[in-house]
């Protein structure tokens, strides 16, 4: 079997300029994808693109805010203009926002939440249909939370928005499985050492949770092995 399993295929990632999302990129590159690279962080962009590079893969880097209007078409238009299909899409940004009661949750910041975890990911999904069925078998691979599937005191926020991306993209899958060679999975990466884990548990040892290359290799794994409709795992 070949060392480059992904070769000319395209991959996008968002979040990609740490954590889950730039371990993610480079395990994809050096399976031989064109990966483009997504966040909102140019300088995060560059050192991921620059880590692919120097290890022989090739990346494109877009830096863009998910949440702003027209910024996914945008994406969408550029990429469309020098690529014909896109065979992986990994939707991994998200914001944790604040962890608070119900009651005490803050109407603006929800809106920023959902605007992000639900929103974004659905115009992305949309931008992209397009391109992906022309793919010979798209994956869609899209990143979660525990939390999304059961409520966590305090969490509502975050685990509502990630139920409703659940739902989201599972729904796309349903819709594409008998008319497309399209699959979606959902990964839950389960406790990984990244900055939105940090914050989220200020007190944690970082040394005792997982690093984010752990999520990748397995997101990866799914992109080349491919899987059932509706594949839903936790990493362990």
């Amino acid at each position: 079997m070949t060392d480059k399993p992904l070769q000319g295929r395209l991959a996008l990632v968002t979040g990609a300029s740490r954590g889950i999302g730039a371990a993610t990129a480079i395990a994809l590159a050096a399976k031989g994808a064109h990966v483009v690279l997504t966040a909102r962080t140019p300088g995060g962009l560059e050192e991921v693109e620059a880590t692919i590079h120097a290890a022989g893969g090739s990346a494109t880097i877009a830096p863009l805010d998910l949440a702003e209007s027209e910024a996914i078409a945008r994406l969408a238009t550029a990429i469309g203009d020098r690529w014909d299909a896109l065979d992986i899409l990994v939707l991994n940004a998200g914001m944790l926002g604040s962890l608070s009661s119900v009651p005490a949750i803050d109407p603006k910041e929800m809106a920023q939440v959902l605007t992000l975890n639900v929103s974004a990911q659905a115009a992305l999904i949309a931008a992209f249909d397009s391109m992906l069925k022309k793919a010979k078998s798209a994956r869609v691979i899209g990143v979660t939370s525990s939390v999304g599937r059961k409520p966590r005191a305090y969490w509502g926020l975050y685990g509502a928005s990630k139920a409703a991306f659940e739902t989201l993209l599972g729904a796309y899958g349903d819709e594409m499985a008998e008319i497309s060679a399209i699959r979606t999975a959902i990964v839950d990466p389960g406790a990984t050492r990244t900055k939105m884990r940090a914050r989220a548990y200020p007190g944690e040892d970082p040394n005792s949770v997982k690093e984010p290359t752990v999520v990748a290799d397995r997101i990866v794994a799914l992109a080349i092995e491919g899987f059932e409709p509706g594949h839903f795992e936790r990493v362990a």
